[in-house]
């Protein structure tokens, strides 16, 4: 039935049908054969309180039997408590949200917002982001999926990223004064030439997530942060990925210190229950919005069942100190992967934060040689689907973008579960050894 009546993304409809998944618990999930897979991956980074949280099970339940669904129009206490908690928790002045139900809506909406308040139409956004697979997330996305997808939605320009290893001005060791690492000095020369004035917002990854892993030198946001207050151009923080404690912290910002005027919010919002979305903007946005009709919206926008995950993960993330166990594990974590990189010459860098860790693979370090292309598809990118297979027959789930594979576990993962998951991935990556000579 699968294979003759389901569409998959990012694939083709051929080839042998994917694993068939009957269950979860914790950090593990199991086959319809009953084979337990250590997910590494907390499948795409959204199921951050693991498989089956009691908590969320009981949540979404309780919500279930008394509304399961409602018009946007109207108000309901899941969406009304969800909002009040997320004022509470997110940083700075951030304190009214627009449901959504995704990443990529959020996005969306985010750049539509920012457009309407300043009166401008250009974004600025950057190569190695991903911000979702809608039409105009595709425009803001600067990897290789938004291809398929031009022409895109006008109006976007690009950066390039914080990225040492492969810095666009050439490969620097982390903290060298590079004007792109730096964050501000290169953002102003896209604005000289793109014209400040037309530029409504900046949207970035606080953390770049699939593309890389590319954790933010010190100074850089706040550099990024600096030039839009100068020029008055919003700064969207996409947190998709990196919110509700997978760095360690409520939200990657806060490692920073900084606070953005718009934050996207999705993934690990509703523990991957239930497909959930937010857009929280700041009170400098309050005017406008009293002011102003929002010209968008979605059937599903705060719908009863989402919300109600949405304020047990939070509920859940205090309760049971998990955000601090993230940061705890994280730790522990990239020791680990820092030891096994030092043991297998196919891994060129470790990078990452809290319980978002990537390999970058290579074919030889001293070249820097990627394992496969960037933009690698099918034949191309077969040494990172092997590497995929790999783990799973050894019962482990990870989760790869072009020559980086990445781990993130749970945020209720256990070091014992950390310990198993790195003696699996150490032959995993003796894998890539030798996939990387030939």
């Amino acid at each position: 039935m699968d294979l003759d009546h389901v569409i998959y993304s990012w694939r083709t409809q051929t080839g042998p049908g994917p694993l068939r998944v009957a269950g979860g618990e914790g950090c593990w999930f199991w086959d319809a054969d009953g084979r337990r897979y250590l997910d590494f991956a907390s499948q795409v980074v959204n199921l951050s309180l693991g498989h089956q949280h009691p908590r969320l099970v009981q949540a979404v339940r309780r919500q279930a039997d008394a509304l399961c669904g409602l018009a946007p129009s109207f108000a309901n206490e899941p969406r009304s408590e969800l909002a009040r908690l997320l004022a509470e928790v997110t940083p700075g002045d951030l304190g009214m949200t627009l449901f959504t139900t995704g990443g990529a809506d959020a996005n969306e909406n985010a750049v539509k917002l920012a457009r309407w308040v300043t009166g401008r139409q250009k974004v600025v956004a950057r190569y190695r982001s991903y911000h979702g697979a809608t039409a105009g997330a595709a425009a803001l996305t600067g990897d290789p999926r938004r291809w398929p997808a031009e022409p895109a939605v006008p109006g976007v320009v690009r950066l390039h990223d914080p990225y040492p290893y492969r810095c666009a001005t050439g490969s620097h060791p982390p903290g060298a004064d590079c004007p792109v690492c730096a964050g501000g000095p290169h953002l102003e020369e896209v604005l000289r030439y793109e014209g400040p004035e037309s530029v409504a917002a900046v949207i970035l990854e606080t953390v770049t997530g699939a593309n890389g892993v590319l954790v933010p030198p010190p100074g850089y946001l706040a550099s990024v942060r600096e030039v839009c207050e100068r020029h008055g151009i919003l700064l969207i923080l996409d947190e998709v990925m990196t919110g509700f404690g997978r760095t360690g912290r409520w939200f990657a910002c806060q490692h920073w210190g900084v606070t953005p005027d718009i934050m996207t919010l999705a993934k690990g919002i509703s523990g991957g229950a239930v497909p959930l979305g937010a857009v929280v903007v700041s009170e400098r946005l309050r005017p406008w919005l009293e002011e102003h009709e929002f010209a968008s919206g979605l059937t599903a926008c705060g719908h009863p069942l989402a919300c109600a995950a949405g304020v047990a993960t939070v509920e859940t993330l205090r309760d049971e100190a998990l955000i601090e166990r993230a940061a705890a594990m994280g730790e522990a974590l990239g020791a680990g992967l820092t030891e096994l990189a030092g043991a297998h010459s196919s891994v060129g860098e470790v990078r990452g934060i809290g319980l978002l860790w990537g390999l970058e693979l290579v074919r030889d370090r001293e070249t820097r040689e990627p394992l496969v292309p960037y933009a690698a598809r099918e034949e191309a990118a077969a040494p990172m689907a092997a590497l995929r297979r790999a783990a799973l027959d050894r019962g482990l789930h990870v989760y790869s973008h072009g020559n980086v594979l990445l781990i993130a576990p749970p945020l209720v993962v256990g070091r014992e579960e950390l310990a198993a998951g790195l003696e699996v991935l150490d032959d995993v990556l003796a894998v890539a050894d030798v996939l990387a000579k030939g």
